[in-house]
């Protein structure tokens, strides 16, 4: 008889979108830290590596040409361009991570969030983080000490348009206190591994229970 813990499962996709400072890449370092099954995805970048970096690891780095030529082949889940360089997540990686039955986890804005919807949504779980207040949020970004106050202004004037686009995502976080924001967002990764529609081996256990024969 089949055990319950063989039952076969289709991975899904967690984005997480948020404006800068509202506490996504925080989340996002504590669910990749305490999820066996979560990974997360590995983008190609047209930017040369980083110190420290590693191919395949970090980025898949490779050329414009490459970069246009699998954008031609439509082999790019999501893809853009920012400051010159190109971004994009492919996706034979991911299809073969959820047939899998892993789980890919996701950080981009609303328009990656857009395009990935466009691609897979029935595989999609999609979550905003918003954060307590415009105050509390400005309050961050001078706290992490990593910009200048233009830049911080300039985010801050970003973040009113990207917040904007919070009715778009199945789930809403507001990032009050983060102990608790990550508990929320397990809770409904938890939930979503249990959806009846992601766990493709359950007929077969049923049936092996007597049901439908």
């Amino acid at each position: 008889m089949l055990s319950p813990s063989e039952i076969k499962r289709r991975g899904l996709l967690l984005v997480l979108s948020s404006p800068s400072g509202a506490g996504k890449s925080t989340i996002a370092k504590a669910l990749l830290e305490t999820e066996s099954n979560l990974t997360m995805s590995v983008s190609a970048t047209t930017r040369e590596p980083r110190p420290g970096e590693i191919d395949g690891e970090h980025y898949f780095f490779i050329s414009q040409e490459k970069f246009s030529d699998m954008i031609a082949k439509d082999e790019f889940l999501e893809h853009a361009t920012v400051f010159g360089n190109s971004y994009g997540t492919p996706k034979a990686p991911v299809e073969a991570a959820l047939d899998d039955g892993r789980d890919v986890l996701f950080d981009v804005d609303w328009q990656g969030a857009q395009e990935i919807q466009q691609y897979a949504a029935d595989d999609l779980v999609s979550i905003f983080i918003l954060p307590p207040s415009v105050e509390e949020l400005e309050r961050r970004l001078f706290a992490r000490a990593q910009d200048t106050e233009d830049v911080v202004r300039g985010r801050m004037e970003k973040a009113t348009a990207e917040m904007s686009h919070w009715d778009a995502y199945e789930y809403v976080i507001v990032n009050q206190e983060i102990e608790q924001s990550v508990a929320n967002a397990k809770a409904i990764l938890k939930s979503e591994r249990l959806k009846r529609r992601r766990q493709k081996g359950l007929l077969e256990f049923v049936r092996s229970l007597g049901v439908g024969q």
